[in-house]
């Protein structure tokens, strides 16, 4: 275990903000700009800095066609900067879809489990999440990243992910995971391409049961096809951040409680006016 008790998930009344530290070749907006450890910590003390809550940790790309490492190889690549930041007391939560990564990442330092396939890639994931205690993030999967766009099929996307999310859960808690730990992510971009994603933002209590929730929309995709000024243009990832931003303040003001972000700053600045807003509106009823 680590030497000093590992950083806590804060507690706050306004939604946290999760920056991302990809520690990986090949990721969609940052991939090889982290891979290095000195510079993932690096980045991480700067996500800090900006206003990140928590920094999310990743090993391994999930970006549409991504193929996987080897479980040593993901190791490697996230062990020493949880050590390096949770040293620093920063809270550290890792981004894994291996039970074996994540269980050596909680005993380094990290204090939330961010699994995107929440315990479907790995039967051991909820067992690990039971015997560790901390926190864990069950996103909807359908499949891996080298075909999850083709389960992007869906007659209601809303009431289909709210029940598949709500198996996830029945799993966790038969595995002995206490429900109050449990947070769901509607894995926006995973299994959906376009379209398939607007609903679940726009109906966010309808899907969530009343838990928390953790929305990942920063830069992705689907936000590109939004912003873009033309049917065959494609707004890359670095365009997509004044979108991130809005859809980060919406996210806010319906009450989820955490955003994962590339840019720490700007949902900071966005969750901030939110609050402040919400409070005025508070003071005058």
């Amino acid at each position: 275990m680590p030497a000093t008790p590992a950083p806590r998930l804060p507690h706050a009344d306004r939604t946290l903000v999760m920056g991302v530290l990809n520690v990986t070749p090949d990721s969609f907006s940052d991939g090889g700009r982290y891979l290095d450890a000195d510079a993932a910590i690096a980045r991480g003390l700067a996500l800090v800095e900006e206003g990140a809550d928590i920094v999310d940790v990743g090993g391994e790309s999930t970006r549409p066609g991504a193929q996987r490492v080897a479980p040593r190889e993901e190791q490697a690549r996230v062990l020493p900067v949880i050590a390096a930041l949770t040293a620093e007391g920063i809270p550290v939560s890792i981004d894994t879809m291996r039970a074996a990564t994540a269980a050596a990442a909680v005993e380094a330092g990290a204090c939330l489990i961010n699994d995107v396939s929440g315990g479907l890639a790995d039967e051991r994931m909820a067992y690990v999440a039971a015997d560790t205690g901390v926190d864990y993030v069950a996103m909807h999967w359908r499949a891996h990243s080298t075909e999850m766009d083709d389960r992007d099929r869906y007659d209601d996307v809303v009431a289909e992910v709210a029940a598949e999310l709500a198996a996830r859960v029945d799993a966790l808690v038969r595995a002995g995971v206490s429900e109050d730990r449990i947070v769901l992510d509607p894995g926006l971009g995973f299994a959906k391409v376009g379209d398939s994603n607007w609903p679940l933002l726009a109906n966010l209590g309808q899907w969530s049961a009343g838990r928390r929730v953790l929305i990942g929309a920063s830069r992705k995709r689907f936000l590109g096809a939004a912003i873009s000024r033309h049917p065959d243009e494609e707004a890359g990832p670095e365009r997509r951040e004044h979108a991130t931003t809005a859809v980060t303040t919406l996210s806010a003001a319906a009450g989820a409680w955490a955003v994962r972000v590339h840019d720490a700053r700007s949902a900071c600045d966005a969750i901030a006016v939110v609050s402040a807003w919400q409070d005025a509106a508070k003071a005058t009823r």
